[in-house]
Protein backbone atom coordinates (compact mmCIF):
# COMPACT_ATOMS: atom_id res chain seq x y z
CA UNK A 1 0.00 0.00 0.00
CA UNK A 2 1.02 3.38 -0.78
CA UNK A 3 0.36 6.04 1.88
CA UNK A 4 0.47 9.59 1.03
CA UNK A 5 -0.01 12.17 3.72
CA UNK A 6 -0.40 16.03 2.90
CA UNK A 7 0.01 18.23 5.75
CA UNK A 8 -1.63 21.38 5.81
CA UNK A 9 -1.08 24.31 8.32
CA UNK A 10 -4.42 24.07 10.07
CA UNK A 11 -8.45 23.13 9.15
CA UNK A 12 -8.38 26.93 8.58
CA UNK A 13 -5.73 27.44 6.00
CA UNK A 14 -5.46 25.63 3.43
CA UNK A 15 -1.76 26.03 3.03
CA UNK A 16 0.12 22.70 2.38
CA UNK A 17 3.27 22.52 4.53
CA UNK A 18 4.50 19.13 3.26
CA UNK A 19 4.06 15.90 1.46
CA UNK A 20 5.05 12.49 2.67
CA UNK A 21 4.79 9.53 -0.04
CA UNK A 22 5.96 5.79 1.74
CA UNK A 23 5.18 1.99 0.87
CA UNK A 24 5.05 0.11 -2.37
CA UNK A 25 1.58 -0.49 -4.07
CA UNK A 26 2.56 -4.34 -4.96
CA UNK A 27 0.02 -3.95 -7.50
CA UNK A 28 2.36 -5.68 -9.49
CA UNK A 29 5.71 -6.98 -9.58
CA UNK A 30 8.34 -4.01 -9.45
CA UNK A 31 9.28 -3.04 -12.54
CA UNK A 32 5.45 -3.25 -14.00
CA UNK A 33 4.07 -2.03 -11.29
CA UNK A 34 1.43 0.70 -12.88
CA UNK A 35 0.05 2.12 -9.33
CA UNK A 36 3.99 2.87 -7.84
CA UNK A 37 4.94 4.35 -11.60
CA UNK A 38 2.28 6.38 -11.87
CA UNK A 39 2.30 7.97 -8.09
CA UNK A 40 6.19 8.05 -8.50
CA UNK A 41 5.60 10.48 -11.83
CA UNK A 42 3.01 12.40 -10.16
CA UNK A 43 5.36 13.23 -6.57
CA UNK A 44 8.68 13.28 -8.32
CA UNK A 45 7.53 15.82 -11.20
CA UNK A 46 5.87 17.65 -8.31
CA UNK A 47 8.60 18.13 -6.48
CA UNK A 48 10.60 19.20 -10.04
CA UNK A 49 7.90 21.13 -10.92
CA UNK A 50 7.91 23.51 -8.10
CA UNK A 51 12.24 23.96 -8.30
CA UNK A 52 11.98 24.51 -11.78
CA UNK A 53 8.81 26.69 -12.24
CA UNK A 54 9.02 28.90 -9.09
CA UNK A 55 12.96 28.66 -8.14
CA UNK A 56 11.49 27.20 -4.90
CA UNK A 57 13.94 24.20 -3.31
CA UNK A 58 11.68 22.24 -0.89
CA UNK A 59 13.25 20.88 1.40
CA UNK A 60 13.79 16.87 0.84
CA UNK A 61 14.36 13.35 1.94
CA UNK A 62 13.78 10.85 -0.77
CA UNK A 63 15.01 6.96 -0.61
CA UNK A 64 13.23 3.89 -2.49
CA UNK A 65 9.63 3.79 -1.49
CA UNK A 66 10.09 7.06 0.73
CA UNK A 67 9.48 10.88 -0.29
CA UNK A 68 9.23 13.44 2.45
CA UNK A 69 8.67 16.75 0.93
CA UNK A 70 8.56 20.11 3.24
CA UNK A 71 7.98 23.73 1.51
CA UNK A 72 10.01 26.09 3.02
CA UNK A 73 9.17 29.44 4.43
CA UNK A 74 8.78 31.69 1.66
CA UNK A 75 9.07 35.45 2.40
CA UNK A 76 5.85 37.41 2.13
CA UNK A 77 7.07 39.74 -0.35
CA UNK A 78 7.14 36.30 -2.53
CA UNK A 79 3.63 35.49 -2.19
CA UNK A 80 3.20 34.90 -6.05
CA UNK A 81 5.72 32.15 -5.70
CA UNK A 82 3.86 30.41 -2.33
CA UNK A 83 0.27 30.87 -4.60
CA UNK A 84 2.14 28.80 -7.62
CA UNK A 85 3.89 26.35 -5.38
CA UNK A 86 0.14 25.65 -3.38
CA UNK A 87 -1.41 25.42 -6.85
CA UNK A 88 1.48 22.66 -8.24
CA UNK A 89 0.91 20.88 -5.10
CA UNK A 90 -3.23 20.86 -5.22
CA UNK A 91 -2.57 19.86 -8.96
CA UNK A 92 -0.59 16.65 -7.72
CA UNK A 93 -3.20 16.44 -4.94
CA UNK A 94 -5.93 15.83 -7.75
CA UNK A 95 -4.00 13.42 -9.72
CA UNK A 96 -3.08 11.36 -6.77
CA UNK A 97 -7.02 11.48 -6.12
CA UNK A 98 -7.80 10.07 -9.72
CA UNK A 99 -5.35 7.52 -8.78
CA UNK A 100 -6.75 6.51 -5.65
CA UNK A 101 -10.61 6.18 -7.47
CA UNK A 102 -8.90 3.51 -9.59
CA UNK A 103 -6.40 1.46 -7.63
CA UNK A 104 -7.94 2.60 -3.46
CA UNK A 105 -6.88 -1.28 -2.66
CA UNK A 106 -3.05 0.39 -3.60
CA UNK A 107 -3.42 3.76 -2.27
CA UNK A 108 -4.76 5.72 0.30
CA UNK A 109 -4.65 9.44 0.93
CA UNK A 110 -4.99 11.58 4.29
CA UNK A 111 -4.99 15.01 5.31
CA UNK A 112 -3.18 16.12 8.33
CA UNK A 113 -2.44 19.41 10.87
CA UNK A 114 0.67 20.89 11.60
CA UNK A 115 0.60 20.79 15.34
CA UNK A 116 -0.64 24.05 17.17
CA UNK A 117 -1.99 25.41 13.41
Amino acid sequence: MIYVTIERLSPDSPQIASYVVEGHAEYDEPGKDLVCAAVSAVTFGTYNSIETLTGIIPIHEMELGFMDITIPDIPEADHVKSEQVQLIIESMIVMLQTIEQNYGDYITIETTYRKGG
